[in-house]
């Protein structure tokens, strides 16, 4: 059997579909129908139970399958090595990043990026975690960077910065003539949050210590964007707390309304994370120095306290 042949083997087992797996791998469905066929021949077994819609792997099937995305995944790391050992920093990078990131950060650092290493041609995808930690461990990112730690067996971490959360208060709030505040101050019940699927909306539960006591009334309003969260506020629905990178970019007549914690600042950790065995490691560590020098200079904060990214149950 061929690397080509095990690839059309994992696309029919991703899409559940030869035709939409043809075209993705740019062939006819007879020619991919074909090499399976001749792969399963081959073995004497069969891969796929096509008398199930969607189609389904048989036991055996995703066994196969399993050893397959290593067999692959290794082919694709020759050329990686090659030029790894050549010093050539260049090539296809995928790279995924949560959406609570990617507004602030990308803009950071990307044209910085772009210009030093103009060989490398990025691939970036605004992912949340879930789909981030799936992707790395199917080997469609090559790298992502998300709120840490995840602990993730088969994925390795390296922390870029600590973003504290800093709250956004309205005038008419009883918090707002603090200077500063606590945890203590927050109340569930009133705090606008994102929608279900965020880590930074986990991270809030995480912060406040009463959710298991506010079950019934909490979660009126949520939202895809801090904007839309900030203006619900401004309208008297409640508080709602922020990255600290994204209040940088706030008008002034919004920025008197940010409340930093006490110290220790809560903080959310953000990573460049990548699978264990990636072997572009160059690249990464070109992104993992160019992210950590432009964003050195915007977050100066030192006593933080992290809280995790995944929702405690």
């Amino acid at each position: 059997m061929t690397i080509t042949q095990l690839q059309y083997v994992l696309a029919v087992a991703e899409h559940k579909n030869f035709t939409l797996a043809a075209e993705k791998c740019f062939v006819t469905q007879p020619t991919l129908s074909m090499q399976i066929q001749k792969v399963e021949e081959e073995l004497s077994i069969q891969i796929f139970d096509r008398t199930k819609k969607p189609i389904q792997l048989t036991e055996i099937g995703q066994k196969i399958v399993n050893q397959a995305k290593n067999i692959v995944n290794e082919a694709n790391r020759i050329t990686d090595i090659v030029e790894q050992q050549k010093g050539f920093i260049g090539g296809e990078f995928r790279l995924g990043i949560i959406p609570t990131v990617m507004p602030t950060l990308l803009p950071m650092f990307l044209k910085n990026f772009i210009k030093k290493y103009p060989k490398v041609h990025l691939i970036i995808e605004e992912l949340n975690t879930e789909e981030i930690i799936q992707r790395l461990n199917n080997g469609h990112l090559d790298a992502a960077i998300a709120a840490t730690p995840l602990k993730e067996e088969k994925i390795k971490e390296v922390v870029l910065y600590f973003e504290p959360f800093v709250a956004y208060i309205p005038e008419n709030h009883k918090s707002f003539p603090k200077n500063e505040i606590e945890v203590e101050d927050l109340d569930l019940n009133e705090i606008l949050l994102l929608q279900d699927g965020h880590c930074f909306r986990d991270g809030i539960l995480n912060l406040c210590k009463n959710v298991s006591n506010t079950e019934k009334n909490r979660f009126q309003i949520e939202s895809g964007s801090f904007e839309t969260l900030i203006k619900l506020a401004d309208e008297g629905l409640g508080t709602t707390l922020l990255p600290y990178l994204h209040t940088l970019d706030l008008k002034e007549k919004d920025k008197v309304k940010l409340r930093n914690f006490k110290d220790p600042k809560p903080a959310r950790e953000v990573s460049i994370i990548y699978p264990k065995n990636e072997l572009k490691i160059h690249i990464i560590d070109a992104l993992r120095t160019i992210i950590s020098a432009v964003v050195k200079g915007a977050i100066v904060f030192q006593n933080v306290e992290i809280i995790s990214p995944t929702q405690k149950k």
